[in-house]
């Protein structure tokens, strides 16, 4: 092979490779892109509607989102959750008040409650209708 063959060859190998690192590149740099976007509270777009949340939809429903959220604990009594539909256990509780009830689902209770329980994106009403949704199962 002469010279100016073996330049053209080994040009046209560099450049291929070149172009298939670049295509490699580019897939993995799309495969580590990002899925979503994370908007924090304060943001721009924090301000707009919000239509994740099931009372914002206007499907909220206290019995699926009990299943959902609340069953987790409530259900086998997990950290001294109260069980649905437990009178006994229920009774020192509702004896505080429903004020002192919608106020420990809205904050939590430490050690075992977060606030909220497990629905992070119920709103304080939503928290409440849960709470009325418990209650009645022991009335």
């Amino acid at each position: 092979m002469n010279q100016v063959t073996k330049l053209v060859l080994g040009l046209a190998i560099l450049l291929g490779s070149s172009v298939q690192a670049g295509t490699a590149e580019d897939q993995i740099a799309e495969r580590l892109s990002k899925v979503g976007n994370l908007c924090l509270e304060g943001d721009a777009c924090a301000n707009a509607a919000d239509t994740t949340t099931l009372a914002a939809a206007g499907s909220f429903n206290a019995e699926e989102t009990y299943n959902k959220s609340c069953a987790t604990c409530h259900a086998i009594g997990i950290a001294g959750a109260p069980k649905l539909g437990d009178t006994a256990g229920w009774e020192p509780r509702l004896a505080k008040g429903m004020d002192v009830l919608y106020a420990s689902g809205i904050n939590g209770l430490p050690p075992g409650m977060p606030a909220k329980g497990m629905c992070f994106t119920c709103s304080d009403d939503d928290i409440k209708s849960l709470v009325d949704y418990m209650v009645d199962t022991v009335k």
